[in-house]
């Protein structure tokens, strides 16, 4: 590999260039509306496959301000990909971008509204919705896993001790922040604001309309600052490795399209997780909505690092003792980053065969 290669690939890169042709995992949109569009990956044989029962669908939950191709990174570290080839259907709902149009968009819609939506869009994807089939059968009665990362278990999790009767058979959290006070730096931020309260803070997220994407887009790159300067070496290196910058591209691009933070979540966020602590508490009030989360009453399966940037290991290990309704909580540690959990090298080799285990042990 000459040097002169490396430094052109290099420049080729930084100019917009790319190393080969983006390619995503073939979908079908089964439902579609504001920030609810669910997608079904796999073809009709894989469908149904799935209808029999043995093998549950899968629906996928992304963060908010990120987009779903967390979970069909590239070929090779895309986690739908994988799904399909253990012969099980992932289906994924896209919360789409958010603007300022969207400010008052909060928790309550997301785990009263629209992902149980997303729940009935799979189940009816199945015909589990329906008395009988075309052939006069019973419907098959269709439940889901649920697979989240970061903040969409957040999610999961509200939704599912929300409305306990929903037809899901598991809960799977990949890198999910459950106690804010062991996530650096919210402890001495709330010290910090704790003088005057929390109302400058949410009153300039009411302002903005939440955290608009350029910022979300920064703030991300900033926790993977020792990646960014890393990165021209990497390139050098593996001027001729096409899947090694492949794949550095598709993280590029992730992070260029993470949209932004709808305004209501955001405050909430701000107010409820970090500043009261309520979700590490077990109990979160949204106005009229009060959620415990000891009525979560499935199986649950966390993963953790300590190297995660944006979420300790801590934090994510609290849900080992805040699910206490669950009759089976099982937590994994996955040495990577963030993002790493569940579109790395690390998710490959470790993240994605322990949560083959888990569902197969519900199989």
């Amino acid at each position: 590999m000459g040097g002169l290669d490396g430094v052109a690939t290099l420049i080729h890169l930084v100019r917009g260039g790319e190393v080969a042709e983006t390619r995503k995992t073939p979908h079908t949109v089964i439902a579609d509306g504001p920030h609810r569009r669910v997608l079904r990956y796999g073809d009709d044989a894989a469908r149904a496959a799935a209808r029999d029962g043995s093998r549950p669908p899968v629906l996928l939950i992304p963060p908010l301000a990120v987009s779903t191709d967390c979970y069909d990174l590239t070929p090779g570290l895309s986690l739908v990909e994988h799904l399909l080839a253990t012969g099980r259907v992932p289906y994924v709902v896209d919360f789409g971008d958010m603007t300022r149009e969207d400010r008052d968009l909060g928790f309550e819609e997301f785990v009263t509204d629209i992902v149980p939506g997303a729940i009935s869009a799979v189940v009816a994807d199945l015909g589990g919705d329906r008395a009988d089939d075309e052939s006069g059968d019973e419907a098959p009665n269709v439940e889901v896993d649920l697979i989240a990362w970061s903040l969409g278990g957040t999610i999961g999790f509200l939704t599912l001790a929300a409305d306990p009767g929903l037809p899901v058979r598991s809960m799977t959290a990949v890198g999910t922040p459950l106690d804010y006070d062991r996530v650096p730096p919210y402890p001495l931020v709330k010290t910090l604001m704790k003088p005057i309260g929390t109302a400058p803070v949410s009153l300039a997220l009411r302002a903005l309309g939440g955290i608009p994407a350029p910022l979300v887009q920064v703030a991300y790159r900033g926790t993977a600052w020792q990646r960014e300067l890393k990165k021209p070496g990497y390139i050098i290196r593996n001027a001729h490795d096409t899947e090694a910058l492949t794949r550095m591209k598709a993280i590029d691009r992730f992070q260029e399209t993470m949209p932004g933070y709808p305004g209501r979540a955001s405050e909430q966020m701000w107010e409820n997780f970090i500043m009261r602590g309520e979700l590490a508490s077990g109990v979160v009030h949204f106005d009229d909505l009060t959620i415990d989360l000891s009525k979560v009453g499935v199986p649950v399966q966390l993963f953790g690092s300590h190297r995660d940037a944006i979420v300790s290991w801590e934090a994510a290990h609290h849900g080992v003792d805040l699910f206490t309704g669950s009759p089976r909580v099982e937590f994994t540690t996955v040495e990577t980053s963030h993002l790493g959990l569940i579109a790395g090298t690390a998710a490959v080799e470790q993240t994605w065969p322990r949560i083959d285990e888990f569902l197969a042990g519900l199989d």
